[in-house]
């Protein structure tokens, strides 16, 4: 009941921040079309006829996601992907499951800031901010506390507990994005020159080859 209380009041908070980021939408609502081949910034509205409750509606949070990886976490998306009605209306929501000791790894994402509140467990959370202070703001977060990540500042989670961690964020866009540091730096298709990399890094050529194995 009482995770259920809080993640109530974390989506009305956060409502209020859905409009800073993707345009306002100019009609009561622009349900996705995911059948339509016209590319536009978003998607192509559906005829209003055909709209339907399920068009507004998403269950799954309640599951808890596979966190067996070699990050031990696991990120549930609702986007318009999953509610087609959230199209132009600037928000999403993920829920984020924790192993022990797992990470959300370093990310950014690009088009929206991201509100975070625990809803399990504890969390070590922070972001660096940008060049050339690069300052590192962390902090360890309790069940029901919230962190704020400005957007397209690089941030990371680490569950901080011995039992699993919960979280739930939302981000004032419909397609917020995420880059995730390693993922992009080394296992971008093609490679990134590994000169380019040992330079960048102040390593050797050789821990390049490494680390773009992993990915």
């Amino acid at each position: 009941m009482a995770s259920q209380f809080l993640l109530l009041a974390f989506l009305a908070i956060t409502c209020a921040i859905a409009s800073a980021s993707d345009p306002s939408s100019l009609q009561d609502f622009c349900v996705a079309d995911s059948k339509a081949s016209v590319p536009v910034n978003g998607f192509v509205c559906k005829d209003s006829k055909l709209v339907d409750a399920n068009d507004f509606f998403f269950s799954g949070l309640h599951l808890a996601g596979n966190t067996l990886n070699a990050v031990g976490s696991r990120v549930t998306p609702v986007n318009a992907v999953q509610i087609p009605g959230l199209n132009t209306l600037g928000i999403s929501i993920v829920r984020i499951d924790y192993a022990p000791w797992g990470i959300n790894p370093p990310h950014t994402h690009p088009r929206a800031t991201e509100v975070l509140t625990v809803l399990e467990g504890s969390l070590k959370v922070g972001f660096v901010t940008s060049n050339p202070e690069n300052r590192l703001i962390t902090k360890v977060l309790q069940k029901g506390d919230v962190f704020v990540f400005p957007v397209g500042l690089v941030h990371f989670q680490q569950n901080v507990g011995y039992g699993n961690a919960v979280a739930i964020a939302a981000l004032n866009s419909q397609n917020p994005g995420v880059i995730t540091v390693a993922n992009a730096v080394f296992g971008s298709k093609p490679d990134i020159s590994a000169d380019i990399l040992a330079k960048a890094f102040q390593v050797d050529k050789n821990t390049v080859y490494n680390f773009q194995s992993k990915f």
